[in-house]
């Protein structure tokens, strides 16, 4: 039975008495280039554990054990998951547990991540994984195609989610998945996006820096001068003395700014006593 053509995955579905679950985000990749893209942009080797999330029918599992030295499936419906113990190959286990209260500690480190996960998901386990104690070295994951575009973004067009993946990686669209290769069909586009994770671009409290990217952001139509002065109640004053330190113009808004000049507002903020 091949589970990258629709057909099959109707029949096997329809056999072991499942629908797609709407609720938890159910979209069935049935593309054979598409799945293999997955797979080779998160370069998975035999010396590799592999965390995939949300394995569905287990369309890329097998061949996931086929290349990785160990594969960890965590999957929340228990009929899945109970239809991927069967006849498992040794390298694979399969968890039945959300993802988001899984465990990354149990995993060795220098794992990496291949997910075709829920669309509500995408920004939540992002921050999850990446803000872990214990991150991935790589991610393969298959998102909405404008959440992708908006995490590779640039200055311009900067958001928190965007600074936080790429504070601690290098993210990059792999490629592109029309509707038309799930089933049933979501009403958007999909895109794989692959994240190489270096570590933090810089040394900081991430507590603290958060929250100063997260007041920045906190009223996007405002300049940043405003929504720094309302989001970490300080006076426009002191707002407007920080940005100019940063060697900011007065007129700067969060998402013209890049990692660096986060940097700069980061390390003024701190000297100043501003991020308690």
């Amino acid at each position: 039975m091949d589970l990258s053509r629709v057909e099959d995955v109707k029949t096997a579905m329809k056999l072991a008495g499942i629908r797609p679950n709407k609720g938890l985000g159910q979209h069935f990749l049935i593309d054979g280039d598409s799945l293999q893209g997955i797979i080779t942009a998160a370069e998975p080797n035999s010396g590799d554990t592999v965390l995939e999330v949300g394995p569905g029918l287990g369309v890329m599992t097998r061949p996931l054990t086929e290349i990785a030295g160990q594969v960890v499936a965590v999957e929340t419906d228990e009929i899945l998951a109970e239809l991927l113990r069967r006849d498992a190959p040794d390298n694979l286990q399969v968890v039945c547990q959300d993802i988001m209260e899984y465990d990354l500690q149990q995993l060795p480190a220098g794992y990496k991540v291949i997910a075709n996960i829920p669309y509500y998901l995408t920004s939540k386990l992002m921050r999850r994984l990446i803000e872990s104690a214990n991150p991935p070295t790589a991610m393969s994951i298959l998102i909405q195609k404008e959440v992708a575009e908006r995490v590779v973004a640039s200055p311009g067009r900067m958001s928190m989610l965007a600074l936080s993946v790429q504070y601690y990686g290098t993210p990059e669209i792999a490629l592109i998945v029309p509707r038309d290769r799930f089933w049933p069909a979501p009403d958007v586009d999909s895109a794989v996006l692959k994240v190489k994770l270096t570590g933090p671009a810089f040394e900081a409290d991430t507590r603290k820096l958060f929250r100063l990217m997260k007041a920045g952001f906190g009223e996007k139509r405002k300049q940043l001068k405003n929504s720094l002065s309302g989001g970490l109640n300080i006076g426009l004053q002191a707002a407007t003395e920080l940005i100019d330190a940063a060697g900011l113009a007065p007129t700067a808004r969060a998402q013209e700014l890049s990692l660096a000049q986060w940097q700069r507002l980061y390390l003024g903020a701190t000297k100043r006593g501003l991020l308690s």
